[in-house]
């Protein structure tokens, strides 16, 4: 008969205990965190089919607590019965969210295309201006972002009138390029600081020039990393409320905008909101499960060296 040559000590017994505790509190600490980060989205989805007495009594479950309704779908004209018929709503809604479209991806590509050739220099070559290298210069992009909105507000606001630049789409996606131009470079200089330069010294040497090196190497690399950013950028600029409320009246408004009009005198027509917020939100839920892999990979980059 075959004896049993090792045993398990207290330590081993209590090992599987402890591991199972510890998976249930993480699950059940991500579950909780989870719920809070998804309720208000639930929310705002439900609330488009709430009457203001659900509303008011905080009603959640639909079919259950409140009978669905077209209110907030209705209010925007694009309800089954009122999607065929002629809205002026629904064509401010349209324009709205064209005008946002255009802005935000115009300024994020702009940004990012010219922050990376920023962050791609600071982290390949050495300059000197003056007492300034390349930390002060860093740190010099990166301090815009210290600068609370409202400081700019009323320079941007005689500088716009000066230009002619007041309620038009191009004033809008200069602005937003300067605002967030320091987060890209700050993202993308580590992503080419990851990147090793043996890797262009090889390029060069096979004869390609620095901007072929770069192109046909170096980005196809920093790819999850732009990703990263542009997407960053695009969150940033698409909820962009307060230079888009001062700056603009009527052509160029934007959709944070329109959702902020819902609140008059007669109180909050919170259906419509609710309507206008989820037109809101649904793209960017969309891009960002559709490149959730180049996020994570971009925002991780520079983490391990």
């Amino acid at each position: 008969m075959n004896k049993q040559i090792f045993h398990d000590t207290t330590h081993d017994l209590s090992f599987k205990p402890n591991w199972l505790f510890n998976r249930f509190l993480i699950y059940g600490v991500l579950i909780i965190w989870a719920f809070i980060c998804l309720f208000p989205i639930y929310w705002t989805i439900t609330t488009t089919f709430k009457a203001a007495p659900d509303v008011m009594k905080g009603n959640i479950v639909p079919w259950w607590d409140f009978t669905p309704k077209w209110l907030g779908l209705k209010s925007l004209g694009l309800s089954p019965n009122t999607i065929f018929v002629e809205n002026t709503v629904r064509e401010e809604f349209l324009k709205r969210f064209w005008n946002s479209t255009i802005i935000a991806f115009s300024s994020s590509t702009i940004a990012v295309a010219l922050g990376s050739c920023t962050a791609y220099g600071l982290s390949r070559f050495s300059y000197r201006f003056g007492f300034m290298r390349n930390s002060d210069i860093s740190f010099f992009f990166l301090s815009q972002l210290i600068l609370p909105p409202v400081v700019l507000a009323l320079p941007f606001l005689v500088l716009y009138k000066e230009l002619a630049l007041l309620d038009t789409r191009i004033g809008l996606i200069a602005l937003y390029t300067l605002t967030v131009l320091p987060i890209v470079i700050w993202i993308m200089r580590d992503q080419f600081g990851s990147i090793p330069v043996e890797l262009e010294e090889a390029a060069l040497v096979d004869g390609l020039s620095l901007w072929k090196a770069f192109g046909t190497i170096i980005l196809p690399i920093a790819l999850p990393g732009i990703i990263a950013a542009f997407i960053i950028s695009l969150v940033l600029t698409w909820n962009e409320y307060f230079f888009a409320a001062l700056l603009t009246s009527s052509h160029a408004k934007t959709l944070p905008v329109m959702v902020a009009s819902q609140t008059g005198s007669q109180g909050i027509a919170w259906w419509s909101m609710a309507a206008l917020s989820f037109a809101a939100i649904l793209p960017l839920v969309i891009i960002g499960i559709v490149l959730e892999k180049f996020i994570i990979k971009g925002m991780a980059a520079g983490a391990v060296k």
